[in-house]
């Protein structure tokens, strides 16, 4: 049984003056358990909803898989002891990729133990030479142009239906080219949402897109510009602020970064502005 996206709650709602007693609807939030060949990977805190293009867009940016060809079967978990197979996604790869699964997960354990602790007073540097090594710099800096970037964000936000009935989840969308929609996806946590965008064109061998675009609804973090350069997702694009090692990261990989993206005006963080 599918989980909804949403809730009803009761409220004690202060309004003209007085108070009153309602229903209110906020966002859903439940814990969804990756599995490989039944083994736990990990746990995220999720907005039920297409669960299996977040397991395969967080295996993405996991570089556990590359393709949608990687994946033998992804699917809620149907094991009969489960309690909550909702929550579960059971994933199977292909022979190939299997078996190389297991060292590579326990170096990136002993990566993240010593280079991206948010505490680690030198990680940021270290941090960048490591993903490089298996996501490699674009060849040159994006061209960014204005026709393209300000009318994202609306488009986004015509796209986050749920939003509109919570007023409390984070929205990502992939945009071609032209500008045109990909997919759009939403989530209260906004690196699932990016997930879940990558998980979609990864499922339907839609990757790399050619100058794509990845716009989120939030701020922009290194794991944001981690994720894009992973999923080969050349330019993001953000109503708000990046911080300093996003854009490092960003410059670093011949990214586009813009930021504050709203009304008539942005800034560009890394890439080049070069019109309208």
């Amino acid at each position: 049984m599918a989980l909804s996206m949403t809730q009803d709650v009761g409220v004690q709602a202060l309004a003209d003056g007085g108070f009153a007693s309602r229903a209110d609807t906020v966002a859903a939030e439940e814990p969804l358990e990756i599995r490989i060949h039944g083994v736990p990977l990990a746990v995220v805190m999720r907005t039920p909803g297409h669960d299996m293009e977040l397991a395969a867009g967080f295996l993405c940016a996991e570089e556990i898989i590359r393709s949608g060809d990687d994946l033998e079967s992804i699917r809620h978990c149907t094991s009969a002891d489960a309690e909550e197979p909702e929550n579960i996604v059971e994933v199977r790869l292909i022979e190939s990729v299997r078996a190389s699964t297991e060292a590579a997960l326990g170096q990136r354990r002993a990566e993240r133990a010593t280079v991206t602790s948010a505490s680690c007073g030198v990680c940021g540097k270290r941090s960048i030479e490591a993903l490089h090594s298996a996501a490699p710099p674009f060849d040159a800096s994006p061209e960014i142009f204005a026709g393209r970037i300000l009318p994202l964000p609306e488009r986004l936000r015509a796209a986050q239906r749920v939003f509109d009935a919570t007023g409390g989840l984070h929205g990502a969308a992939v945009f071609d080219a032209d500008g045109e929609l990909l997919v759009a996806r939403e989530d209260v946590g906004r690196h699932n949402a990016v997930d879940k965008c990558v998980g979609f064109l990864l499922m339907r061998d839609m990757l790399p897109v050619r100058d794509a675009t990845l716009m989120v609804s939030g701020r922009t973090s290194f794991e944001i510009i981690q994720k894009a350069l992973i999923a080969r997702i050349q330019t993001v694009a953000a109503v708000s602020a990046p911080s300093s090692l996003a854009v490092e990261l960003a410059q670093a990989s011949n990214m586009g970064l813009v930021g504050f993206v709203r009304g008539d005006s942005f800034n560009v963080y890394a890439g080049a502005l070069v019109g309208p």
